[in-house]
């Protein structure tokens, strides 16, 4: 529930069936009274019409927190923080980072990291589709120490090099312009 959007569904929802709540975040609401059984079944099935999941295992509620905060790092900040993404993520979600690095991992399969440069990566594609930064400018702005760790790591997830990710892309949407 990273989006403004999806908050605005769960209020609507909540509010829909009477029900009271103080904190809409990411990841987590607070109502003000108990859900007794029926209405925490309505809000369910209400959330699930909408695309959304009602979490109620704590490993799996706290799996989706850390997604939250690096999605939110990653796609929807200005800018990344100018600290360890480690510390940066256990004060967020406010447990040891080691702790929610080996619970991540058991659950998920992948480490926080790999997690971390997957979305990364993405950032990378749809900045180099906007065509508005060069590839230096994106490799700073994403905290990269250079355009060659940038390309490097690019590479081993995309396949691809950045600058032949973009001709495919302006390829494509040159030929669907001749249509």
């Amino acid at each position: 529930m990273v989006s403004q959007r999806c908050k605005m569904v769960v209020k609507e929802e909540l509010e829909k069936l009477g029900l009271r709540h103080t904190v809409v975040d990411p990841g987590m609401v607070e109502t003000r009274d108990d859900l007794t059984p029926e209405q925490r079944e309505q809000l369910k099935v209400a959330l699930l019409k909408s695309g959304l999941e009602l979490m109620e295992d704590r490993k799996a509620i706290l799996i989706e927190k850390i997604k939250n905060v690096i999605i939110e790092m990653i796609h929807y900040s200005d800018e990344l923080p100018n600290v360890n993404y480690s510390d940066y993520i256990s004060e967020k979600v406010g447990y040891d980072y080691t702790y929610l690095s080996n619970m991540f991992s058991e659950v998920k399969g992948i480490t926080i990291q790999h997690f971390i440069i997957t979305h990364k990566i993405e950032k990378v594609k749809e900045l180099l589709l906007y065509d508005e930064l060069n590839l230096t400018e994106i490799s700073y702005r994403l905290h990269y120490s250079s355009v060659a760790h940038l390309s490097n790591q690019f590479k081993k997830i995309t396949g691809l090099t950045p600058s032949y990710y973009k001709k495919l892309k302006k390829k494509r949407r040159g030929n669907l312009e001749d249509l």
